[in-house]
Parts: C-alpha cells; structure tokens; sequence
C-alpha cells in the first residue's frame, strides 16, 4: 500500500475487518456442536502462535517481549484483553443459539457509539449530524426494550464491549499486532487450562471438518483483528462508522438467508432507524471530506500564487 495516505490505509483496513466479520458466522457455524465457551478457548488458544509467527517474520518478537516489563502497558493491555474476550463470546454465543440477527443490530450500533466515545473520551468534536445518528441509535435501542420488555443484551454487550476494546487500543501507544499478541498471551493461559478440563473442547470429537476448523481460529481471529487495529489507530473514531456498517450489514444478510432467522416489523423498525442514523453520519462524513479536499486545494494554490 505504498504511496496510500493514512486515512486512505486505516479505511482499506476497516473494509478488510469488516467483510471478514461480516462472514464470520459462516465460519463459526461450521464447528457445531461445539459449545461457545470451548469455542473462545481455541480462538485465544491458537491465537498465540499465528500471532508470534507474524512477529517473528517481521523481526519484532523480541521488541514486544520486552513490553511486558512496562507495567502501564501491560495493565492497559489487560483491560483490552479482557473486553475482547467478552466479546468473543458474546458473539460466539449469540451465533450458536439463533440470535446472529441480535448480534447485527450491535455491530451496527458500534459506529454510532464510536461516536459518543470519541466525543467523551478523546475529545473529538461532533456535529449535528452525528448528534442525530446517535439519537436515532437510542430510539431503535428504545423500540426494542418497549416491544421485548426488556434490553437486547446480545446487541447492548457486543457494542459495549467491542467500543471499549477499541478506545483501550487507541489509547496505548503499542502497534496493531504487538498489541494483540499481549492480549492474546494473557488469555492463553486460561485458554489452555479450561482446554485441558475440557478433554480439548470437542476437538477430535466431530470429525475431521470440526477440528480444520478450530484449528483454523486462531488465523480466522487474528487477521481481522490487526486490521481493525490498525484502522483505529490511522482513523479517528467518527470516521470508523463511515466503514463499519459493512459488517453488520453482511452479518444481517447471512442470519436471514443463510440461517433463516426471523426478521419481524420491529426488528426492521429497530434497524431501519439505525440505518437511517449511520446514512447521516455517513453522508456528513463525505461533506466534510469534501470540504477539507477543498479547502486543502485553496491551501496550495495560495501558496504557490504567493511563491510567483
């Protein structure tokens, strides 16, 4: 990706992430009967070594070992491990028990919420437009509660989770996949113990499909990751929802036409209102671009007309 700016690599980063999310409850399907406990067992547990080999390809093993002698970093690292272990399983778990469309409804609530962290935690400025996403997104969260009696934990947990994870990230200096290697090294040990009472968690248990693909976790797990990591850290967070509905959106489309989970009128109500607040941050996020292009042109073209 040489000769692309920051912004342009953190938004192929995002895109990459996404689609891979997107598609993940296909993957993750493909492992039933597995349960979900087992299932974040091997993604941490094989995590590790795809991590360190990618590391050691790129000659920063070394470097990274050392960081677990600065106790702030490892400490930060600790709070975002374990965000993204909640997570995992959250996700896991809604996959494997028919709520993958929950599970859409939160990913698409991630951008909006990205908006109010990076407003309260980094200072970032927010206009009108990213005002009216943010309330469109509690008023879909509103119409759910009123309609089930109660919150869409699945929906609520993800993008709770998921939106901590990656404020915890931007706010460590430590490169995409230094950073996931700690986290992942921080789980295995608990990974591996719950594997071992677990006789493996079902692997060599459902044929020789099952165990390809928890063997595959670890790469399926880490890939996505490092991309989104690296988009976080390239891009200020208002301008992730510009990219991140990709996800949520495929995710949407595989729960309906793949698992043929329900979609009734107050899911389309709940989503619609989402879609309609992400089409606003996203349409004033390409007029400000636009603008900024412009007023960037204006820049050099004083400059020269004064250099003449």
């Amino acid at each position: 990706m040489t000769g692309l700016s920051d912004g342009q690599k953190g938004t192929l980063f995002g895109i990459t992430a996404n689609l891979i999310w997107g598609l993940a409850a296909l993957y993750w399907i493909q492992t039933e009967p597995v349960d979900a406990r087992d299932l974040l067992a091997h993604r941490a547990f094989w995590s590790v070594p795809v991590v360190a080999v990618c590391l050691l390809y790129l000659g920063r093993l070394g470097s990274t070992l050392s960081l677990f002698r600065q106790p702030r970093v490892i400490g930060i690292m600790a709070l975002a491990a374990l965000c993204s272990a909640s997570n995992w399983l959250i996700f896991l778990w809604a996959v494997t028990n028919d709520r993958a469309t929950e599970a859409s409804l939160g990913y698409f609530l991630l951008p909006l919420f990205n908006v109010v962290v990076g407003l309260t935690l980094f200072r970032e400025r927010i206009g009108t437009a990213q005002t009216a996403g943010v309330l469109f997104a509690v008023i879909a969260v509103g119409v759910q509660i009123w309609h089930h009696g109660g919150l869409p934990m699945v929906a609520l947990g993800l993008v709770f989770s998921f939106g901590c994870y990656g404020a915890i990230r931007k706010a460590v200096s430590v490169g995409a996949t230094e950073g996931l290697f700690l986290e992942t090294v921080m789980m295995w040990p608990m990974a591996a113990t719950w594997l071992l009472l677990r006789d493996w968690g079902g692997l060599g248990d459902y044929g020789l499909k099952v165990d390809l693909f928890l063997l595959g976790a670890g790469v399926f797990t880490v890939v996505p990751l490092i991309a989104y990591v690296a988009a976080s850290r390239m891009l200020p967070l208002t301008a992730l929802g510009l990219v991140f509905y990709i996800g949520p959106t495929a995710q949407l489309l595989v729960a309906i036409f793949a698992f043929g989970e329900p979609f009734d009128l107050i899911q389309g109500l709940a989503f619609g209102l989402v879609w309609a607040g992400l089409l606003i941050v996203t349409v004033d996020g390409f007029r400000r671009a636009r603008q900024l292009d412009r007023l960037n042109i204006e820049a050099v073209t004083a400059r020269t007309d004064s250099s003449l």
